[in-house]
């Protein structure tokens, strides 16, 4: 017999070790019973406007839920806030991709807690089209506005909703103020269609640029511009300060063809420097003049009914098309017109038409 058979092989497995637990059974145990725990939507509301932070969270949590159980609960907290609520100012912040949107909201933001403001940050984050994932990165970049006493930064997935913006950040506003905030930043995504809807529910519209981007921008300049209460010119600083004060005079320009306001407002072109903290003082004192104009004229009060009655009929919409497909057989129902469409056997009206009477004989 070999004497080399009962030797091991040089392929031979020794044994691991052993890895250590990586959460305590008691720790553990404590994450399954607050998960067990009953939600008490009076706990919340009362902490919230007692400007509890984590209260706010939870709310805010319960408002973006898509579980109809925490609509019920959301709905009950919105409730209750919304009489405490409407007591801030409200600024949407949006530029095209690496114009520095969260430089500038962290610096903006830290001036603002310096002069006793309370700031809150509802930044929506693009969510993937393809696997639906958002980074949820904007407190790792804000790292010294987030570790504020007076500040709350709430990174959101914008879902499939239009543009990138959150469904429920409306709501979340309302949550905000009643917890005491009293600057209400809105960070778009900054691709387009999204502004449109961040503008409605906004008392200011902001719009960052970089000398230089009018390409990046032509495919939605128009509309963004003539949204926009100002426009600042960031990164104005070292070389680029030259760039940057020619790009006022062509922005400033450009701005004079918009027709006017209803606001009265004549919109402004700032240059900053939010790296280096250049010009933020002086935006806020622009932001004030704005306020203090509109407050005097009535539109500031004017244009929030608008903006609720708006938001009303969004949610009427919203509601209606839910229910539509929520309504039994319906999916199926739409596949096979769908089908028939593109097989030209149907018109697109009468298929939509045959849809719609399903619809309404179910809800009677």
């Amino acid at each position: 017999m070999d004497s080399n058979f009962n030797k091991k092989s040089a392929l031979t497995e020794n044994d691991g070790i052993e890895q250590p637990q990586s959460m305590s059974d008691v720790a553990a145990e404590r994450i399954r019973n607050l998960r067990k725990k009953k939600v008490n939507p009076s706990e919340i509301i009362s902490a919230i406007l007692n400007h509890d932070k984590v209260a706010l969270s939870k709310g805010i949590t319960l408002v973006e839920s898509t579980n109809p159980n925490h609509t019920i609960l959301a709905n009950e907290i919105i409730n209750a806030c919304l009489p405490h609520a409407n007591q801030s100012v409200r600024i949407g912040i949006t530029g095209v991709p690496g114009v520095g949107k969260s430089t500038f909201i962290e610096a903006f933001g830290m001036y603002l807690t310096s002069i006793g403001k309370k700031v809150a940050v509802l930044a929506i984050d693009p969510s993937s089209s393809i696997s639906h994932g958002s980074i949820l990165g904007d407190k790792t970049r804000m790292e010294d506005l987030v570790r504020s006493e007076n500040a709350f930064i709430r990174p959101s997935a914008s879902g499939d909703s239009l543009g990138g913006v959150a469904r429920k950040t409306r709501e979340s506003i309302i949550l905000c103020e009643a917890c005491g905030f009293d600057v209400i930043l809105i960070e778009t995504v900054g691709v387009g269609q999204s502004e449109t809807a961040v503008h409605s529910m906004v008392d200011f519209f902001l719009l960052l640029n970089l000398a230089g981007a009018g390409d990046e921008l032509q495919g939605i300049k128009r509309g963004i511009m003539e949204m926009a209460d100002a426009i600042v010119i960031n990164k104005a600083d070292g070389d680029n300060l030259d760039r940057a004060r020619n790009a006022k005079l062509d922005v400033n320009r450009a701005l004079h063809l918009f027709p006017p306001k209803t606001s009265k407002w004549q919109p402004k072109v700032k240059l900053a420097s939010a790296y280096y903290n250049e010009g933020i003082a002086e935006i806020w004192d622009m932001l004030s003049a704005y306020f203090t104009l509109t407050k005097e004229n009535n539109y500031f009060d004017n244009h929030r009914k608008e903006q609720n009655k708006y938001w009303m009929m969004e949610t009427i919409q919203e509601q209606i098309l839910a229910r539509f497909n929520q309504t039994e057989g319906i999916e199926s129902l739409i596949n096979l017109n769908k089908q028939a469409v593109q097989e030209n056997e149907k018109s697109p009206f009468v298929a939509a038409t045959e849809v719609l009477d399903f619809y309404f004989k179910n809800q009677k």
